[in-house]
């Protein structure tokens, strides 16, 4: 199998590990293959976007949705690190309301897939970190919200060593009694 796979505590939030080859010269290892994707992962998604940003230590960026047009997320680190989070706003769901979170590195290679419904975000934890993510739809800024990270309700427990370094709409968050949130 070209991945691992393994399911967080929110069983659809799903861990990819992929087979590394290394040597002497480096590593290789394909980042995504959609054949391989579905056969591990049972899912057959398509990914019409890619997004890559650069972020400074201290950096949270989140906790992001999209009330129409929910996208899926396959996440990944290629420089440094983060705590990445998913967070369930899905109100049939058995995990509503939960959250799990996963370190993410360019040493661990791991990749993340978080399904739509789901609220998403990270905290970079080293000196800076590229971060890159295929969605299985458009980005609507007419659409995306954002869920208070410190929201006590839902009680993320970030690795924080300070406060971390907000953009205004992620600092001006919806705390979870105000939040949209989606009812399939």
């Amino acid at each position: 199998m070209p991945y691992t796979v393994t399911p967080t505590k929110l069983p659809e939030v799903l861990i990819l590990e992929p087979k590394v080859f290394g040597d002497a010269r480096g590593f290789f290892f394909e980042s995504f293959n959609a054949r391989d994707f579905a056969q591990c992962t049972g899912l057959d998604v398509q990914f019409v976007q890619d997004n890559h940003s650069k972020s400074a230590q201290g950096v949270l960026r989140g906790l992001h949705y999209q009330i129409q047009h929910p996208q899926g997320k396959l996440v990944r680190v290629t420089q440094g690190e983060v705590f990445d989070v998913a967070v369930d706003l899905r109100k049939s769901s058995p995990t509503f309301g939960q959250w799990d979170g996963v370190v993410l590195s360019a040493d661990n290679k791991r990749q993340l897939w978080i399904p739509p419904g789901f609220a998403h975000g990270f905290l970079v934890t080293s000196d800076n970190a590229e971060f890159l993510y295929k969605t299985t739809d458009y980005w609507y800024p007419e659409h995306e919200r954002s869920l208070l990270w410190s929201d006590p309700t839902v009680g993320v427990q970030w690795p924080l060593s300070g406060q971390p370094l907000l953009a205004a709409k992620d600092a001006a968050g919806a705390n979870w009694q105000q939040a949209e949130t989606f009812d399939a």
